[in-house]
């Protein structure tokens, strides 16, 4: 999921001193597995809740 490249841009930078670089391109959607939408889902209730 496009959450997870946001973490790994920060690792990213953070393993290359902020001198490392990437880009992505959208190529489709694709199905969520379970496990991660049960987390989104339980992400969007807790900010429903706030």
């Amino acid at each position: 999921p496009q959450a997870e490249m946001f973490e790994y841009a920060i690792d990213l930078r953070a393993m290359t001193q902020g001198r490392g670089n990437f880009s992505m391109e959208f190529v489709r959607y694709e199905q969520v597995p379970h496990e991660v939408a049960a987390g989104i889902i339980e992400a969007a209730k807790r900010e429903q809740d706030k």
